[in-house]
């Protein structure tokens, strides 16, 4: 009889523990199930923004001048034509380091076999060598050491091209910076005013990179070399260059 009581406590104490354990684990189901704050947030509350780009340009004139000049020299024999190109090519290069001009370096070293045609058989008829440098110079003085370089033995001026110094590019592109952000903000303003909207703040600011202004290329190839030197001097008009930027904002209404 004390066994048969025993075992029927046991298995009671069993089913309370088992209630327990289902119990506990309705309780922890029902605790997951409720949202977090940030799942019941109000979607009126969250942030809003507008993100707009401005844009800003500015010109400015170019006060250097990048020539690209050389000497060709054609003859019957490589040696002759060899020994005229750098005997001619040696005055040009004093004479521009004697100008102190800027960036001075060879582009180009050439010497090439002149083919004709006769009979319908190809024929060596003479060779054609060239050297070619490229530098820069203040503009204002460009015109007179083209004819200057013509004159030491230069045959052929391939082309030339104007831009602006570094510290006025660099002012130049401040200026279009804070030219875009007050054109964003504008942009900005009329969007939300139409909207019966107010700014609050400005919540990020990105400038977006632009790349370097080109230099305004003018190809002339050999056309300066042909004018007389001892009447005319060559005249050389800069042209003006445009530095652009871009500045997106993120504002909070």
């Amino acid at each position: 009889m004390k066994l048969a009581l025993f075992c029927s406590r046991l298995t009671t104490w069993d089913r309370l523990k088992t209630l327990g354990l289902v119990v506990g684990l309705l309780s922890l189901t029902a605790c997951q199930s409720v949202p977090s704050n940030a799942q019941a947030q109000n979607p009126a509350s969250l942030p809003r923004t507008l993100t707009v780009s401005g844009k800003g340009k500015i010109t400015i004139p170019t006060t250097i001048t990048q020539v690209r000049l050389g000497v060709e020299v054609q003859g019957k024999t490589a040696q002759e034509v060899q020994q005229q190109v750098a005997k001619r090519s040696q005055a040009v290069v004093e004479l521009l380091k004697s100008r102190q001009v800027d960036k001075l370096e060879t582009t180009g070293i050439s010497l090439n076999p002149n083919y004709s045609y006769q009979g319908g058989k190809q024929r060596i008829n003479g060779y054609i060598g060239t050297n070619t440098v490229s530098f820069q110079i203040d503009t204002e003085k460009s015109g007179t050491l083209l004819d200057e370089a013509i004159q030491a033995g230069a045959t052929r001026i391939d082309g030339i091209s104007f831009v602006a110094t570094d510290e006025a590019i660099a002012q130049a592109q401040q200026q279009a910076i804070k030219q875009a952000s007050e054109d964003a903000r504008k942009q900005a303003d009329a969007a939300l005013g139409a909207l019966n909207l107010s700014q609050r703040e400005v919540m990020g600011i990105q400038i977006n990179g632009a790349n370097p202004p080109q230099a305004q290329n003018y190809a002339s190839p050999a056309v300066l070399a042909q004018m007389p030197t001892d009447s005319a001097k060559t005249p050389v008009v800069a042209a003006q260059q445009k530095v652009e930027q871009t500045v997106t904002l993120q504002i909070r209404y």
